[in-house]
């Protein structure tokens, strides 16, 4: 096995982890507090919703290594939005510096793919990751 692949494999386990728990974390106590926060900086809170969900089921996707560069995508939107409207006035630290390295993550997926041991690979029966 590549060892260019291994460390997508962490990657891709680490960010998708990420994705799910931040997910997890908006819906438990109701995501009532997550649909007031998008309104307070002028997002609509139906907004709170697609964002959740693409973090929740997206992160098992990308943990398990299905529909990896799709999601990994929609990752790069969400910490886009995350940052332009939420973040940018922050501090670098203690602000958007864990922003931009999930935006970083998610664009060596869209760029690399799943890696070894994904579904992805399983699917395509692709061999080259080894």
């Amino acid at each position: 096995m590549k060892s260019y692949t291994i460390g997508t494999f962490f990657i891709r386990v680490v960010l998708g982890l990420t994705f799910f728990i931040h997910g997890l974390s908006k819906f438990q106590g109701g995501i009532d507090g997550t649909v007031g926060f998008f309104e307070s900086i002028g997002i609509s809170g139906f907004m709170a919703y697609v964002v959740a969900i693409i973090e929740l089921i997206g992160g098992v996707a990308v943990i398990v290594g299905l529909g990896t560069r799709i999601v990994a995508a929609l990752f790069v939107f969400v910490m886009l939005g995350a940052i332009f409207t939420a973040k940018l006035g922050a501090p670098f630290v203690g602000g958007y510096e864990l922003d931009i390295a999930l935006l970083a993550m998610s664009l060596h997926l869209v760029f690399a793919g799943s890696g070894a041991l994904s579904l992805d690979q399983l699917l395509r029966k692709d061999e080259s990751y080894l």
